[in-house]
């Protein structure tokens, strides 16, 4: 059983987790404000059917992470104003805008419980609402933090497109290799994290030490968050996650759990994975069985503790700002790192 301190120590630290997650939700609807009020003012010089799209596609759930980082690192370095949120929208567009994109490539039913953009007006609306929402956001970029900010944001985008095309490359080439799987997922997802902290921290006007560290705790943050993003794919519950289970295997993704399998498995279960990865009705029909076989060798769990390593990591980053070890957004900051372990959706 258990010892009491164990027991107590869980509940401490439920209850810090759950007043980290109130203030996400508060920040949440602060953010929501800001974009609803940004986009009002394009009532009058856009099309109602973009501004329909806008508005089912960027209201549809979401606790807006990318942009309360941006607000977050921006306080940590001594900035706190009003612009940092309008400054953070940006992020909350581009990231709205590669869903709208990755639900059209993907053939994605549904995204968050719902039917996805392109599925409820159209691919042509969905990639036409991506690209809009593309050019507001590094409009935003710029006008808040200037080239410097907007060099950061470029260099984020283009790293997201070479790390769909990178996963596309390894999926057709099963690339079982971990580093290959590190710089994908490092494009499809770390740089626009880091991007959103490194973007705060320069806009807040931090210098090179604090600029630094918020970047390295978003490049481990994004890691986590992908990690279990691709475990939740193949374990999650399609009523929290909004997505049907197997996606990832469906499409023939080398995700971080079936790299570790392959490479640990024995002969006859490699050569069996890789038959199924080879055929794309196997794919469909036997994410039980790719399941099983990934739990036989323990790749959940190596994955996972990959993910609580990234975790670990990116807390010892925000030791740059010992002088703030009690503030509000440290404490928010190494709460939303521990938040990513146990994400379900």
């Amino acid at each position: 059983m258990p010892k009491e301190t164990e027991i107590l120590e869980k509940i401490q630290n439920a209850v810090q987790m759950e007043s980290i997650l109130a203030v996400v939700r508060i920040e949440a609807e602060k953010i929501d404000s800001f974009m609803r009020a940004d986009l009002a003012r394009l009532n009058a010089v856009v099309d109602g059917l973009l501004l329909e799209v806008l508005d089912y596609g960027l209201f549809n759930g979401g606790k807006r992470i990318r942009p309360l980082l941006v607000v977050l690192a921006s306080r940590l370095c001594g900035k706190k104003d009003d612009d940092a949120y309008r400054l953070g929208v940006a992020f909350e567009y581009l990231h709205a805008a590669t869903l709208f994109h990755d639900d059209i490539i993907d053939q994605s039913e549904t995204r968050r419980g719902k039917p996805s953009v392109y599925r409820k007006f159209g691919t042509t609306a969905a990639i036409l609402a991506g690209d809009f929402l593309h050019a507001q956001a590094m409009a935003t970029v710029g006008k808040f933090s200037g080239q410097a900010g907007l060099e950061v944001f470029c260099k984020a985008t283009t790293g997201m497109v070479d790390g769909e095309f990178m996963q596309l490359r390894n999926a057709q080439n099963h690339n079982l290799s971990e580093l290959d799987y590190y710089d994908a997922i490092m494009g499809k997802t770390g740089l626009l994290i880091s991007a959103a902290c490194e973007i705060g921290a320069v806009y807040g006007g931090g210098d090179d030490r604090s600029v630094k560290a918020l970047r390295d705790y978003g490049v481990q943050l994004g890691c986590a968050y992908q990690i279990i993003d691709d475990l939740l794919d193949y374990l999650g519950d399609p009523g929290k996650t909004g997505k049907a289970v197997g996606n990832d295997i469906a499409e023939g993704k080398m995700t971080l759990p079936l790299i570790l399998t392959i490479n640990m498995a024995d002969h006859t279960d490699r050569i069996r994975l890789m038959k199924i990865l080879a055929d794309r009705n196997e794919r469909i029909l036997c994410t039980d069985e790719v399941c099983t076989i990934i739990s036989k060798y323990g790749g959940f769990t190596d994955a996972r503790k990959r993910a609580e390593h990234a975790v670990k990591n990116a807390s010892m980053m925000l030791d740059v700002f010992s002088e703030k070890n009690n503030s509000l957004e440290r404490n928010v900051l190494e709460g939303l790192a521990r938040y990513v372990l146990s994400r379900e959706k």
